[in-house]
């Protein structure tokens, strides 16, 4: 580890870019496989605070846009036995925590919404700096978030058995956030 300190971002409400954020997840299929999807709508501020512990996060996931690049798979992520978008069209997540654990990482807990179930989950953060935009006299900041899930805490339960006893779909799923946001002047 360096012992350079990282300069933390201005204070301010910073606008989540969608153009340059990415909202995905990954679930096991079968005995292995990785299946990673993302979700194409959503919005979200950070709202950096001094000191950084009090800084804040509140996003939101229009749920109907999942892609996993299988159109029929899709489809059936947002009936009932999964996402149940119909009744939940939005995900959504607030954080309620910020504590540091080095100088570009930290523990973010937040409460995620799914299927009109709340939990608290604990994200691992990492800064990865700030820097002008690219409109005159913005500043963006770059983030990196990652947890793991229990699908089924959220009310996630569908799955089937195999004729062997294997599953089709694992219950832990790790939610990968890349978040560019910018701070207008």
């Amino acid at each position: 580890m360096s012992n350079e300190t990282v300069t933390l971002p201005t204070p301010g409400t910073y606008t989540i870019d969608k153009a340059h954020t990415e909202v995905g997840f990954v679930a096991r299929h079968l005995i292995g496989t990785k299946v990673r999807g993302r979700f194409t709508k959503f919005d979200g501020t950070i709202t950096v605070a001094d000191p950084p512990e009090n800084s804040t996060l509140e996003a939101e996931v229009d749920a109907t846009s999942i892609e996993t690049g299988v159109d029929m798979r899709d489809d059936h992520l947002r009936t009932n036995d999964f996402l149940d978008v119909p009744n939940h069209p939005k995900i959504t997540l607030k954080s309620s925590s910020l504590s540091r654990k080095s100088d570009s990482v930290w523990d973010l807990t937040a409460d995620l919404t799914i299927r009109g179930v709340t939990k608290p989950v604990v994200f691992t953060l990492e800064y990865h700096g700030s820097g002008p935009g690219m409109s005159p006299g913005s500043q963006v900041v770059a983030f990196s978030a990652s947890a793991e899930i229990d699908r089924r805490d959220f009310g996630v339960n569908f799955n089937s058995v195999l004729e062997g006893g294997g599953i089709v779909v694992g219950n832990k799923v790790t939610i990968e956030i890349e978040v560019e946001a910018a701070l207008e002047p």
